[in-house]
């Protein structure tokens, strides 16, 4: 077996960073081969890549290490390729998720620096060029997110015979899901205000499970056990816990958005509310609120020119009306539901002990 960059035979206690470690250098080798491809094209489009590189380096690779641990419950080898590969892709993925996403909710930061279409705008305005600036922002991290689009199919296709076709069911449907639940995300924040207040929670939760919850999760782990031949049964209680530790991830991601500490999120206060995001919680907000702060919520939610008085008045709303304590309820609700799922689950101790840490990771996170 070809085992670089594969993992070296070692105790459990080790996997986890050694496998970080190892997708980390998959990534690093299989970029720099991009490099040189860009760098005969054009110097000029390094930047690219290069910008793709800053995004994949770091974060906490819980979509990777979750594929990891379905390919090690259902019998995968510690130092299989298949299983770095398929993280790799993964993290290229999400990358490319992370370069749209910003741009669709005008975020000018990602993990406490500037995002990619905010570089490129930089570059331009360091540059001097002419024309507008944050349209050439927008129009290179569009296209620095589409090569990183592509770059993922790539990465998953190295995997070659190892990928059976269960596993590339699994890696398309997710690619699908996210953009038909980033649509409905955008959808509903220019038609959320017309539709009836009483759905805004059922419409903010189906928005939750395809645009996050099943590619931050349920995707990724389902995925590592189809790599390693689980069977049906296998892949449904995969399903069973990780879908709703999706959700509530998703659910504590939405009260960071809202109440988390810049100095941990990388983000400003309140930059969901200036964003125009209508979450469970702006949902829970909605249909609990009195008239009056209902649509003081309305009419302000996605106002860039929010002030700081006028975002402590809607988060003061989303905890008077108990929106954020019924949101905090739902977390704790859907954990409960995913570690009992993990407690049924035919694994190893080690395999079982490593998905409750990241679950519990992810839920109770304040970054």
């Amino acid at each position: 077996m070809n085992q670089k960059p594969g993992l070296p035979l070692i105790s459990p206690a080790g996997e986890h960073d050694a496998y970080i470690g190892a997708v980390a250098a998959q990534l690093n080798s299989f970029l720099a081969e991009k490099h040189q491809l860009l760098a005969q094209i054009s110097p000029a489009t390094l930047v690219l890549v290069d910008s793709i590189k800053t995004l994949v380096t770091g974060g906490k690779r819980m979509r990777a290490l979750l594929c990891y641990w379905g390919w090690r419950g259902a019998g995968g080898a510690p130092d299989a390729e298949a299983i770095v590969q398929a993280g790799a892709a993964l993290e290229l993925f999400q990358a490319a998720a992370l370069i749209h996403d910003d741009i669709i909710d005008r975020s000018d930061t990602r993990r406490g620096g500037p995002s990619v279409h905010k570089q490129f705008s930089t570059l331009h305005t360091d540059s001097a060029w002419s024309l507008d600036e944050e349209r050439f922002g927008h129009a290179a991290a569009i296209l620095t997110g589409d090569l990183c689009l592509s770059l993922s199919e790539e990465m998953f296709s190295r995997i070659g015979a190892g990928a059976t076709s269960r596993a590339r069911e699994v890696f398309n449907l997710m690619r699908t899901e996210v953009m038909a639940g980033q649509y409905l995300d955008i959808l509903e924040e220019v038609a959320g205000p017309s539709e009836p207040h009483e759905t805004a929670v059922a419409r903010a939760s189906a928005i939750i499970r395809f645009k996050s919850a099943k590619y931050s999760s349920e995707h990724p782990l389902v995925m590592g056990g189809a790599l390693a031949g689980a069977d049906e049964a296998m892949l449904k209680g995969y399903s069973a816990f990780a879908l709703p530790l999706g959700e509530a991830f998703q659910l504590r991601d939405d009260v960071l958005g809202v109440f988390g500490d810049p100095a941990k999120t990388g983000k400003p206060a309140g930059d969901d509310l200036r964003e125009g995001k209508r979450t469970v919680l702006v949902g829970l907000t909605i249909d609990a609120a009195s008239t009056q702060d209902r649509d003081f919520v309305d009419q302000n939610l996605g106002r860039q020119d929010l002030s700081e008085a006028e975002v402590a008045r809607m988060c003061a709303i989303m905890v008077e009306s108990g929106a954020l304590e019924n949101t905090e309820a739902m977390i704790s609700g859907l954990s409960q539901k995913a570690f009992t799922a993990l407690a049924e689950l035919p694994v190893e101790a080690s395999v079982r002990e490593a998905l409750l840490t990241l679950g519990q990771s992810a839920v109770s996170r304040t970054s």
